[in-house]
């Protein structure tokens, strides 16, 4: 798809400095561009770039002024940075822009489905399913009997959710993940074998939420686990059953959280993290990469390491921690001493 220097101008409402017929259809770094791309320049450091770009079409702030010939046309605009982002959120409208019902795809009589959606071929959806307005479902997902999903919400393509669910409005599930798989449910027998514990409870999603490629969320074994308003979940992460995550919180990837542990407001969680059972994670807690966590945290807390420390600590332990060789030397050397004395 082409879009003219005009055309872009008046999404971005800027002014036009050179050709304002020239096309585009690609988007490019300062550093790589070619003819044909757009770019913008935000960071000063890339200023020399602009001048040996060779890219169509250059996003710059309004009080930028050349000082050397430009082969490319420029679009100044109050904030380059944030209009080329808008240009992102525009461009990417138009890609994932889909109607329709493609073929081999399989649809339960018994399921409600909403206005201007989109669902791909080779997707499955069951019985009792409800479908919100504008959804997308990308192929070859699957959408288990009684799930709800609410209006604007996306499903890329591989997305699994299991029966019961409730996915609500303006939520993205990128590819792979699976919402609403079985816990990690099993009770030892008097064989020494483990027998599986039936999870009957479901996920809910509340509005806003984002779950990465590869995600999984743990069905409950009964109730809910549950995903609050405005979460975002990197990929490849893991929560178990029963699990509440509160709003606004975000978790980078590979984390896993063990069942049954509430995690509270606001929260930051880095990749790696590992997160014991049924503990409590108050709210504006800041945990850092690779840490273990295996006691309830309050609120604000700041954790760094395995066991995790608090950071300052954790800070002052590592300073020993890597002087330790220096430190035992010392102390083998003063032992010596006091031996020779004696």
């Amino acid at each position: 798809m082409k879009f003219t220097a005009e055309q872009i101008a008046g999404i971005l409402e800027g002014t036009i400095v050179g050709d304002p017929n020239i096309e585009v259809s690609q988007l490019s770094k300062i550093e790589e561009g070619k003819k044909g791309s757009l770019t913008f320049l935000a960071n000063p450091k890339y200023k020399s770039f602009i001048y040996k770009t060779e890219a169509s079409i250059t996003i710059v702030n309004s009080d930028f002024e050349s000082e050397e010939p430009l082969k490319t046309t420029l679009i100044k605009v109050e904030d380059a940075y944030g209009a080329f982002t808008k240009l992102l959120e525009y461009y990417n409208q138009i890609k994932l822009n889909k109607t329709g019902i493609e073929k081999s795809s399989f649809i339960s009589d018994s399921a409600k489905i909403g206005e201007t959606i989109y669902i791909g071929a080779f997707t499955y959806i069951g019985d009792n399913v409800i479908i919100g307005d504008n959804v997308k479902i990308f192929p070859n997902s699957y959408i288990g009997d009684n799930v709800s999903i609410g209006d604007n919400s996306i499903v890329f393509a591989g997305g699994k959710i299991y029966s019961d669910c409730i996915i609500g409005n303006n939520c993205v599930i990128n590819s792979g993940a699976i919402i609403g798989a079985d816990g990690f449910g099993f009770a030892p027998n008097e064989k020494g074998e483990y027998s599986k514990v039936p999870q009957i409870g479901n996920v809910i999603l509340e509005d806003n939420v984002d779950i990465g490629a590869g995600t999984t969320i743990d069905r409950a074994t009964l109730g809910s686990t549950i995903i609050r308003k405005g979460v975002k979940l990197d990929n490849q992460i893991q929560i178990a059953h029963n699990v509440e995550i509160g709003k606004n919180t975000v978790i980078a990837a590979q984390t896993g959280i063990a069942g049954s542990t509430k995690i509270g407001e606001n929260c930051q969680i880095g990749g790696q993290v590992g997160i014991v059972g049924h503990i409590t994670i108050g709210n504006n807690v800041r945990i850092q990469a690779q840490s273990g966590i295996g006691r309830h945290v309050k609120d604000n807390e700041v954790l760094q390491g395995s066991p995790a420390l608090t950071y300052g600590d954790y800070n002052k332990s590592y300073v020993y921690f890597k002087n330790l060789p220096k430190l035992v030397k010392t102390i083998n050397e003063l032992e010596k001493r006091v031996d020779g004395n004696n």
